[in-house]
């Protein structure tokens, strides 16, 4: 028997609880436990309603940033977590977690299934003005738990200062007040030594 609309979405909403057991690499700001991917999308979402006033642009859609953010790391049920300083890990990482999308929202009716799918390519896109200052969040808040907890995951993966810079500097293309903040709080762990800085360069 077909499942009526209403268990699909049951299902669905069923499904993603799993998202609270998918562990993250940086840790909680008090405990230091490591922090999982629904506490990092509540986190972020929050950050968004705090911060969406120095977006680069006027005329933001709140709504849809919050969207965007609520359902883009649900894929991870499925692909994992990526570190972000994890180059192999990344180099298959877009086709992973467009196969889990088609999973995790086809489990939803046709036209919920069709709306999520778009919302989460619109993030991987980068194009629009809410995808890009969803992007910038999404980065901003690592960064600002690495910072607040003397570098922890930056430590533990020997991460240096330039590939922290290279790696968020995107933020500026969502929120450039965002950026100028994210950079002066990298810039003053390094003066702390939280974070080792760039490596020298090699001679000629």
């Amino acid at each position: 028997m077909e499942h009526t609309r209403l268990e699909r979405q049951v299902q669905f909403i069923l499904e993603v609880d799993r998202l609270k057991e998918i562990f993250r690499q940086t840790v909680c700001t008090q405990s230091r436990r490591a922090e999982n991917d629904a506490e990092h999308s509540w986190h972020i979402c929050l950050a968004v309603i705090v911060l969406a006033e120095h977006a680069n642009e006027p005329g933001m859609d709140v709504l849809r940033v919050l969207k965007m953010l609520l359902i883009h790391d649900l894929v991870e049920i499925d692909a994992g977590d990526t570190f972000a300083y994890d180059t192999a890990g990344m180099a298959g990482q877009h086709d992973r977690e467009a196969k889990a999308a088609d999973r995790i929202f086809g489990l939803l009716p046709a036209d919920q299934t069709a709306e999520f799918r778009a919302l989460w390519d619109e993030f991987e896109e980068k194009v629009t003005l809410e995808a890009r200052f969803a992007n910038a969040i999404d980065r901003f808040q690592p960064c600002l738990l690495n910072t607040s907890t003397e570098g922890s995951a930056w430590k533990r993966h020997q991460v240096t200062a330039d590939r922290v810079i290279a790696r968020n500097s995107a933020i500026a293309k969502g929120s450039a007040a965002i950026w100028e903040e994210t950079l002066r709080r990298i810039n003053k762990a390094v003066e702390e030594k939280h974070l080792a800085p760039a490596p020298p360069s090699p001679g000629p």
